[in-house]
């Protein structure tokens, strides 16, 4: 099968295998990789230097023939002193010869069929050294390679000081290969610009015979390829890895050919990854949509109406992982916006619910003022609350609170790292909530002593809801019974009144996609965003009659399992999907 055909007879699997990247956190852009256009890309390469992407011509001087004559102009080159002389290279091993060959190809390495050099760092706290005027050089490093790229400009510059002191040789020059060999290992770009690099870098002049684009190609897979070394933060090659990089090395005329291919090809897979672009963009678009119906229902009867129309056609809407998400946060909208269930006129009013609640809430703060002094604060920051307006909509049965209103106890945490032990008590981080759960990996702990003093203000307990104000803000949990647990840096501790308000209800509040947008126009902070304290306590809720309330949180729990039900569907799927590129791609090698 030809690689034209390997590309149109698999064109849907290319297309459809797309693999969710991780994100953590609410508000995190939702991220996705086209695994297969990308195996396609991967393949095509791997088909180039196997010699499987274009035939052979039997009339094309053999790679052999063209080895010797680069030899020996490499040989007149040392002798001129143009370039410098190296050591006697080894003949290739077998173990340096991961395929066979077509017939007039032959393995060869770098150093044979090219010169190059690493680069230097001047130091960086010498200022004579860095300037950013134009008359200064550019100078490269690893975060200015645009892989199978261009490099047009660079972050830093290096001044005539640091080309005398410390490069003490002319730039390279524009049209050079530039890769990485450390920590970013293969990344490779070509230099547009006449300029300098730094020593995880090697420029790259290949002999006359071979082909700049057709290296260009080869050399990340088999730089990744090579023997490197595990460094601190990625691999890395040295010097003689380098030189041991080997090259499947054709006739100079297949070269042109496999390059011209390979330029063809990738212009497809980009034709191929914008058309999947904007079909995913088209379907995220029309999930928005479709389920922007929902919200706009007038009640509940009506959502009801327009969700059993949606439902029929779920099989071919709610296939991404984006409009899973998005139907999870249409859910939470509609549940406190009282369109999820029906309202019943028998139902208590919220209106009389929350002047019990607040009568007891009083009654209990008066009765505790002398033992615990939060309740001092407490009443001097409820007689200063103005009443809040609804964020949108409610129905008439439900009334609009602070969060503080709906609490008994509302604190911050102390705003110190604590003093971590091996085993103890655990303390929540804002790590450790996500998506209204906590997540136990890379729990901390904390001993008794500690726990006593971080938790002085009020005293965790099952029940409450943990909050955080930064790092990420506006996730949340309800703490579960058994176990104590220390309030961590950035969160916030709400004991809500819990005979008027449930606290999974007040949960789905303070995680719906609108207050978290509301409560970021009033975030501050330079670099990260944060609520203060008086805001997170000022947040408005919507707050319904409490038989309502579980009557919404109960259908917020059928519906999150319809939504995982959906997700692992569209999880096993891709599954398939991605072990199927993999297959075909490891089949179209061995062929």
């Amino acid at each position: 099968m030809s690689a034209q055909q390997l590309i149109t007879e698999h064109i849907d699997l290319w297309t459809s295998t797309i693999k969710a990247k991780n994100t953590q956190g609410r508000g995190s852009s939702k991220k996705r990789e086209l695994y297969g256009i990308k195996k396609l890309r991967e393949l095509i390469l791997e088909l180039a230097v196997r010699g499987k992407l274009v035939p052979q011509d039997p009339n094309d001087e053999p790679a052999s023939v063209l080895l010797e004559r680069i030899a020996a102009e490499k040989a007149r080159l040392i002798k001129d002193k143009k370039i410098k002389k190296q050591k006697a290279l080894p003949e290739i091993t077998d173990k340096e010869k991961p395929f066979d060959l077509p017939k007039g190809w032959k393995w060869t390495l770098l150093p044979n069929i090219s010169s190059y050099k690493t680069g230097k760092t001047p130091a960086t706290k010498n200022s004579i050294f860095w300037g950013d005027a134009l008359s200064d050089y550019p100078w490269v490093s690893i975060a200015d390679l645009n892989h199978y790229g261009r490099v047009i400009d660079t972050t830093k510059r290096v001044t005539q000081e640091a080309v005398e002191q410390v490069f003490k040789y002319p730039p390279v020059k524009a049209g050079t290969i530039l890769m990485s060999f450390k920590l970013t290992l293969g990344k490779v770009s070509i230099l547009d610009v006449d300029a300098f690099h730094n020593e995880a870098i090697i420029s790259i002049d290949p002999f006359t015979g071979v082909s700049k684009d057709y290296l260009f190609q080869v050399l990340p897979e088999r730089a990744l390829a090579g023997s490197s070394k595990k460094a601190i933060k990625g691999n890395t090659l040295n010097s003689e890895s380098i030189s041991r990089i080997s090259i499947p090395f054709p006739p100079l005329a297949e070269q042109h050919r496999i390059v011209a291919k390979v330029d063809e090809l990738m212009a497809l897979c980009d034709q191929l990854e914008q058309q999947t672009e904007s079909s995913l963009n088209a379907h995220n678009l029309l999930v928005d949509t479709l389920l922007s119906t929902l919200t706009d229902a007038r009640d509940a009867k009506e959502f009801s109406d327009n969700w059993a129309r949606l439902a029929k056609h779920f099989d071919t809407l709610i296939t991404t992982d984006y409009a899973v998400e998005q139907l999870k946060q249409t859910i939470l909208q509609l549940a406190v916006m009282g369109k999820l269930v029906p309202q019943n006129p028998n139902d208590e009013p919220a209106s009389e619910l929350i002047s019990k609640l607040e009568m007891t809430r009083d009654k209990w703060l008066a009765e505790n003022l002398s033992a615990n002094p939060e309740c001092k604060t407490m009443r001097k920051k409820l007689k200063k609350l103005e009443r809040p307006e609804p964020p949108f909509s409610i129905p008439d049965s439900w009334c609009c609170v602070h969060l503080i209103q709906l609490s008994r106890l509302l604190v911050d945490c102390h705003n110190k790292t604590a003093p971590y032990v091996d085993v103890g008590i655990p303390i929540i981080r804002t790590t450790n909530i996500r998506n209204r759960k906590f997540n136990f990996d890379g729990m901390k702990f904390v001993t008794e002593e500690t726990y006593e003093f971080w938790s002085r203000r009020c005293l965790p307990e099952p029940g409450d809801i943990m909050f955080t104000r930064e790092a990420p803000m506006g996730e949340a949990a309800v703490i579960p019974r058994g176990q104590k647990w220390c309030l961590g840096q950035r969160t916030m501790l709400i004991r809500p009144m819990h005979e008027f308000v449930s606290d999974e209800y007040l949960l789905l509040t303070l995680t719906e996609p609108h207050l978290l947008a509301r409560a970021s126009e009033h975030a501050v902070g330079a670099t990260v965003k944060h609520l203060r304290v008086g805001d997170v306590e000022k947040l408005n809720i919507p707050f319904p009659p409490l038989a309502e309330q579980h009557r919404i949180v109960a259908k917020v729990d059928e519906l999150m399992a319809l939504c995982d039900q959906l997700k692992a569907q569209i999880n096993n799927a891709q599954t398939t999907q991605l072990h199927l590129s993999d297959t075909v791609v490891e089949s179209a090698l061995t062929a």
